[in-house]
């Protein structure tokens, strides 16, 4: 069996990424110092214990939420059965969000948040 990485590189890409993993190139800069792979150098660092998997964001840079998760949200707002409000899932994501943004705004402005 053939060995893929020497100790010294083992200890160079470790070094290398956790002083740069917020670095989104650190990885595809290490493949091509090393003229590896990215997923050898991501197999490398799981391998070591030290590759933490990237959090998905959306476009806005935040944490996705299903639409499931915003009727649900909707239905906790207004005091309602979540499987009444199933037909919502069908509405865009960005109307669902607004509704639940003016929602909370209102119910704050007088009160009466349930949420």
């Amino acid at each position: 069996m053939s060995i893929n990485y020497t100790a010294e590189q083992t200890t160079y890409v470790i070094d290398e990424y956790l002083r740069n993993k917020d670095d989104d190139e650190v990885i595809k800069r290490l493949a091509q110092e090393l003229n590896k792979s990215e997923k050898s150098i991501i197999g490398k660092l799981s391998k070591e214990n030290v590759y933490e998997k990237r959090v998905y964001r959306s476009k806005s840079g935040e944490l996705p939420v299903t639409k499931k998760e915003l009727v649900a949200n909707l239905s906790s707002l207004i005091s309602a059965d979540p499987e009444r409000l199933q037909g919502l899932e069908k509405a865009p994501k960005l109307e669902l969000k607004y509704l639940i943004q003016q929602l909370e705004e209102t119910l704050s402005e007088t009160g009466t948040c349930n949420g």
